[in-house]
C-alpha cells in the first residue's frame, strides 16, 4: 500500500483529445512537459485519447517481443514507435482508453510508486463497475483478470515531473496483441472489458446500469482521478 495522500486540494484541466495519431500525442505531452518544467505552465494536465493502431516500446526495447515482420506491419498501416517510458513493448488501437497525465508529483508531494499504484487504481474501479473483478499481479503493472491483461501502466518523470499513463482495453481489437509478447510477457493473453462481460453476459454479474461506452469510462476517469488523488478537475476543450 502506499503512503497517504497530501490532503490538499490539487487542480488539473481535463483535455479530451478524441481519437490521435501516437506520435502527435507524444509531442503534446512533451511540450506540457517542457511548459511545467519551465514554470509557464502552472496546472497539471491530464489527457485523454484513443490512438490509432500503433505498437510503441519502452525503455527496456522489445521489438525482440514482435512476432510479426516490419513489412506486415507495413501493410496494416501500423507504425512501430519508440519511446522513453517505461515497460517493454505495447498496442495501443481504437477501443483502447489512454490516460496521460502530466503531473508535477514532486510539487504534489506524490511518489512514483504511489502515483502508478493509483494509476492502477482507477482502472480497477472502473472494471468493477462492469462486474470485472481486476486486480495487481507481481509479473508486471497494471491490472489483470486472472492471466489475462486489461490494463497496462506505463510512465516516465522528470525533474519531477510524470508524463506517459494507463491504458485499459474497453473495446479494442484483441488480434494486434497476438502479434507481440505483450510487455515482454511470455504465455500471457490479453483481454478487455467487452470480451469479459461476454463471458458472463447471461449472468447478473453485470450491473444493469452499466453501458459499455467511451463517454462513460472518461467521465470514471475523471472521477476516480479526482478522488484517488485528490483533485479537483476542470474539462478544456481540444
Amino acid at each position: 500500500m502506499p503512503e497517504r495522500i497530501n490532503p490538499s486540494r490539487r487542480s488539473a484541466v481535463f483535455m479530451d483529445l478524441d481519437l490521435l495519431d501516437y506520435r502527435r500525442a507524444l509531442d503534446l505531452q512533451v511540450q506540457t512537459l517542457h511548459a511545467k518544467m519551465d514554470q509557464s505552465l502552472v496546472e497539471d494536465r491530464i489527457l485523454f485519447v484513443e490512438h490509432p493502431s500503433v505498437f510503441t516500446l519502452g525503455k527496456r526495447g522489445g521489438e525482440e517481443n514482435l512476432s510479426v515482420s516490419r513489412k506486415f506491419l507495413n501493410s496494416k498501416n501500423i507504425d512501430v514507435v519508440q519511446t522513453d517510458r517505461g515497460g517493454n513493448i505495447t498496442y495501443h488501437g481504437p477501443g483502447q482508453a489512454v490516460l496521460y497525465p502530466i503531473v508535477d508529483l514532486e510539487k504534489n508531494r506524490i511518489g512514483v510508486k504511489e502515483f502508478v499504484y493509483g494509476l492502477e487504481e482507477i482502472m480497477k474501479k472502473t472494471a468493477l463497475a462492469y462486474g470485472i473483478d481486476a486486480d495487481r499481479n507481481p509479473k508486471n503493472h497494471g491490472i489483470w483478470v486472472e492471466n489475462s491483461k486489461i490494463g497496462s501502466v506505463g510512465i516516465s518523470v522528470k525533474k519531477g515531473i510524470s508524463f506517459h499513463g494507463l491504458a485499459l482495453n474497453i473495446y479494442p481489437d484483441l488480434e494486434p496483441f497476438s502479434w507481440i509478447n505483450p510487455c515482454g510477457l511470455t504465455n500471457v493473453s490479453i483481454t478487455s472489458i467487452k470480451k469479459e462481460i461476454q463471458k458472463f453476459k447471461s449472468t447478473t454479474c453485470v450491473p444493469k446500469s452499466a453501458t459499455l461506452s467511451m463517454d462513460l469510462i472518461k467521465k470514471a476517469f475523471i472521477t476516480h482521478f479526482s478522488s484517488i488523488f485528490n483533485y479537483s478537475i476542470i474539462s478544456e476543450s481540444n
